[in-house]
């Protein structure tokens, strides 16, 4: 019998042509807030670049500055309204790859380091099957506590969060896409990959 065929993709940078955290922020808060935010952050910014603080607290500590306290209805809103714009980042070449995949029928999954509420209603719309990403905690009130609900979807947590959805690793050919030192361990669990 032949195996499933899954193929993963990561989203900012790969199947877009830029880092759609920024986008998305200059979207909903304007351009001068988004640059605010990266000037009060930047000595943090020079930390992580050095690897002194890891990614995870920073970014947390970066979307907190801006969405704390938004309700989660509306942060939802913004991600449904902000997909007609990531049709504008999209990247032709891999985007041309992941419709390959679905016409012959694989399976396909976008797991990215991005909050699923702008990276979901998007890749929804493309024909994919699930978005693993990370995911922001809300209140008893309904609103962002301004931490994550998940550890961020990078590196290791990445193939971490994919196998809780498909465990039977023998059962499918998986291949990988990526563009970033992120993707390097789910290239590892698949059986073909491409840097893009």
């Amino acid at each position: 019998m032949e195996k499933r065929v899954i193929a993963v993709f990561d989203f900012d940078g790969t199947l877009t042509t830029k880092d759609t955290m920024l986008e998305f922020i200059r979207f909903v808060c304007g351009t001068k807030k988004l640059y605010l935010g990266i000037l009060l952050y930047s000595p943090l910014l020079v930390l992580m670049k050095m690897r002194v603080i890891d990614n995870h607290k920073l970014k947390q500590r970066f979307l907190s500055y801006f969405f704390k306290g938004l309700t989660y209805s509306e942060f939802s809103e913004y991600g449904m309204s902000f997909a007609s714009r990531e049709a504008e980042l999209l990247n032709r070449g891999t985007h041309a790859m992941l419709l390959k995949h679905l016409q012959e029928g694989a399976d396909v999954y976008v797991v990215s380091a991005s909050v699923v509420e702008w990276v979901r209603p998007f890749c929804l719309s493309l024909g994919v099957k699930e978005v693993l990403g990370t995911e922001m905690e809300v209140d008893a009130d309904g609103k962002l506590t301004g931490r994550f609900a998940t550890h961020n979807c990078y590196g290791k947590e990445k193939v971490r969060r994919f196998l809780e959805v498909e465990p039977d690793r023998d059962s499918y050919t998986l291949y990988a896409y990526g563009d970033s030192r992120g993707d390097y361990p789910m290239f590892e669990l698949s059986d073909y990959h491409r840097k893009v």
